[in-house]
């Protein structure tokens, strides 16, 4: 991508109805644009995020084997009426009537959905375990939808649902996505806690919710620091074997962390001081088990090895996708802009040419560009006729990862400038050895 023809309207001033970091930057630097109140358009940039999200969430859910499916944004109330959920939901919930004046709802969830799908196409235990999830757009009327795409009305969402036979097997299924889960955030930069959690209108009494530590968080978090040292990395992990699985879950849930809703004073005083941590932090995903909440009602059942038709248990497991975007910022920012994590940024690195028009700078650019995205680095080339300045206004506010400056001074010396918009450092290196180096860090990535 070259910015001379990439759609990118940065603003130059904050906008005032920005309250917060994200909201701000994300309508700074060209990402999305609202369309009405908790409503926004995805731009290029911010599409081309989101899109990196999304794959990661595919990547994560498939390599547990999870199943991918697509379900629609308006549903049936009558569904919702067989749950008990249509008259309980609240004023959160957009209630439609098509032309035929049936009653019809614009999606918060999908249990009731799933459910129905389950039930006419699954009628043994053999069929089972089962988990099908998907990435769709979900709405929720809120009441007052602020700070951008962190509390907006309309939001991106992936879904997913296990069906078992026995309780043991949902708890497996829980545990299953709580793995995922934390990978899926490390993958994208992001160090997120997983908590003891209230169920709400989803139902059911086993949850986590996971909160990304930010200082604008909406909840207040009081963790032991000890949990901020654990990592799966590239641990290989066999999600059909219960006990490493059930491990790793008691590893990360064993240290206090809890919300300010659950928060317990005397229990977070038996943590050593110098490991009391107090903060606030953004939720970004929640598990639930509820059981039987829906498969009884809804009538989901499956024979067993005794004949019997029993109820399958339950449970559903979210990521805030498009949230996830606000939360990433929020935790990676400076004041000069967004600092994306090299496994979510839209592009791998930015390429400054600070003499556009030159013959021998313009020749080194393209000559970059190409070896960049041979190398899978998928770079973003500033070559508008714009001073330097400039230039390294944008790269910093849309926040690539890496730049790499291209001037006639440098290339006298064989060398172009690569720095890293985290720490801000600068290495001279030919520009062989930056496309290298780029190669290197982006290639398991």
């Amino acid at each position: 991508m070259r910015l001379t023809r990439y759609f990118l309207p940065i603003l130059r001033e904050n906008p005032a109805e920005a309250q917060i970091t994200s909201h701000r930057l994300m309508l700074r630097a060209g990402m999305i644009r609202q369309a009405q109140a908790g409503i926004y358009s995805w731009l290029p940039l911010g599409f081309k995020v989101l899109s990196r999200l999304e794959q990661i969430v595919h990547e994560e859910q498939q390599r547990a084997g999870h199943i991918p499916l697509l379900m629609p944004t308006l549903q049936s109330a009558d569904l919702w009426r067989e749950s008990g959920r249509y008259d309980d939901y609240g004023a959160e919930m957009l209630r439609i009537k098509d032309r035929h004046q049936r009653d019809m709802l614009y999606g918060p969830t999908n249990e009731e959905l799933i459910t129905d799908i389950f039930r006419s196409s699954v009628g043994s235990y053999k069929d089972l375990p089962l988990t099908l999830y998907h990435i769709q757009w979900k709405f929720r009327d809120e009441v007052r939808p602020r700070f951008g795409v962190m509390r907006g009305r309309e939001f991106l969402m992936k879904d997913g649902y296990n069906f078992d036979l026995t309780v043991e097997d949902a708890i497996h299924a829980y545990n299953r996505h709580m793995v995922t889960y934390i990978r899926t955030y490390e993958r994208m930069g992001l160090k997120a806690i997983p908590m003891k959690a209230d169920t709400g209108p989803i139902g059911g009494d086993h949850s986590h919710e996971f909160l990304v530590l930010a200082p604008t968080g909406e909840s207040g978090v009081f963790y032991d620091r000890a949990i901020t040292d654990l990592t799966l990395g590239d641990r290989d992990i066999d999600f059909t074997d219960r006990g490493a699985v059930s491990e790793i879950v008691e590893t990360w849930t064993t240290p206090y962390a809890r919300t300010d809703e659950r928060h317990d004073a005397d229990e977070f005083a038996k943590i050593p001081e110098d490991r009391r941590i107090e903060g606030r932090g953004i939720e970004v995903g929640q598990i639930f088990f509820f059981g039987t909440k829906y498969s009884e009602p809804m009538k989901a059942v499956v024979v067993n090895e005794a004949g019997e038709r029993v109820p399958v248990q339950m449970g559903s497991h979210g990521i805030g996708v498009s949230r996830l975007v606000g939360a990433i910022i929020e935790a990676s920012h400076d004041d000069k802009g967004i600092i994306w994590p090299e496994g979510v940024t839209p592009f791998g690195a930015g390429i400054v040419n600070l003499r556009q028009g030159d013959a021998a700078t313009d020749a080194a650019c393209e000559s970059l560009y190409a070896d960049l995205t041979k190398a899978g680095v998928d770079p973003l080339y500033d070559d508008r006729d714009e001073r330097a300045g400039a230039k390294f206004a944008t790269m910093d506010l849309i926040g690539l990862p890496w730049r790499v400056t291209v001037g006639p001074r440098g290339l006298a010396a064989g060398k172009v400038e690569l720095t890293s918009r985290r720490t801000g450092e600068s290495e001279e290196l030919s520009p062989e050895a930056a496309v290298a180096r780029l190669r290197e860090i982006y290639a398991n990535r």
